[in-house]
């Protein structure tokens, strides 16, 4: 008998001082939707599992345990998207480097956006065209998981709309997603299975 494949993302007792344990696993082309009230936790679970804040316990990617990783190569194929990610420069595609750049050109039009912007500067941006232009950045890394945290929460229907699109088409491609949303309907649509953060813990619903 053939062993079944092995979870994409695995958590094993996952936790810090703040919230946890966590014990998931999420298999390739799965969508893991979270939800909960601000503050529960939500944003500290994907941060804790990207490594960018101080956790115990046991993280894997196909089967290969997180401290094998060196750091960097961890966060690029299990990547966290802030509700409010950073920019570092002035110009938007400064944040695109080569190929990614070509990626965005490809994919602005397609998330409602005029091609322009990227020739344009950040500070003209809106909060929403900062999010989705963020959400192409993040995808252009081509990440084996994706933390999803409030991808859509500055966005109107429509806008939302392109966005699971291509969420739906990375899932179909074989990401893994732990998406955070404030919103039941979303959950709903994306989540292949849905939690509630309470008291800093996952619980089904």
């Amino acid at each position: 008998m053939s062993e079944p494949p092995q979870a994409r993302l695995r958590l094993a007792g996952l936790h810090s001082r703040l919230a946890g344990p966590f014990d998931l696993a999420v298999d390739a082309g799965e969508c893991i939707a979270v939800a909960g009230s601000s503050g529960s936790g939500k944003s500290l679970l994907l941060r804790m599992i990207a490594d960018l804040d101080p956790s115990s316990g046991q993280v894997w990617l196909d089967g290969q345990e997180r401290r094998t990783f060196p750091a960097p190569a961890w966060r690029h194929q299990v990547l966290y998207n802030a509700a409010e990610t950073g920019w570092w420069s002035e110009a938007v595609a400064d944040h695109f480097d080569g190929p990614a750049l070509d990626f965005a050109r490809t994919m602005v039009p397609r998330l409602g956006l005029p091609p322009e912007l990227l020739d344009g500067a950040v500070l003209r941006l809106s909060t929403g065209e900062r999010q989705r232009l963020a959400l192409i950045r993040a995808l252009a890394c081509a990440p084996k998981v994706f933390l999803a945290d409030e991808p859509t929460g500055a966005l109107d229907q429509d806008a939302t709309a392109l966005v699971e699109t291509i969420l739906r088409e990375r899932l179909a491609e074989g990401i893994a997603i732990v998406l955070v949303t404030h919103s039941p309907e979303q959950a709903a649509r994306l989540g292949h299975r849905q939690f509630r953060m309470q008291d800093r813990h996952l619980v089904a619903p």
